[in-house]
């Protein structure tokens, strides 16, 4: 699904945004549209759900800035299948 069209995934809009988001984490990067921060910030919790990845304290002092002004609402996370279904079996 590309992005903007409902996919849950973190997708750079060009590659000067991507470039300015290299390296970089949420407490010290944020998207420059104030109003896009609370989405942003549950796409990158949907993701690290998604993936099994750990929040640190600072990831979770931005995130619930971030979150703090956005709507109430619950978000659906459909885990990631690990190994994909595709991946190579080892031979026996």
């Amino acid at each position: 699904m590309p992005c903007g069209a409902g996919a849950q995934q973190l997708c750079p809009r060009s590659a000067a945004r991507a470039a300015s988001k290299a390296d970089q984490v949420l407490s010290t990067w944020r998207p420059p549209a104030q109003g896009y921060r609370c989405q942003y910030a549950t796409d990158w919790i949907a993701e690290k759900t998604r993936w099994g990845l750990s929040i640190d304290p600072t990831e979770h002092a931005a995130l619930s800035e971030a979150l703090r002004n956005g709507p109430d609402q619950p978000i659906t996370v459909t885990l990631a299948r690990w190994p994909p279904h595709h991946a190579a079996r080892p031979l026996r």
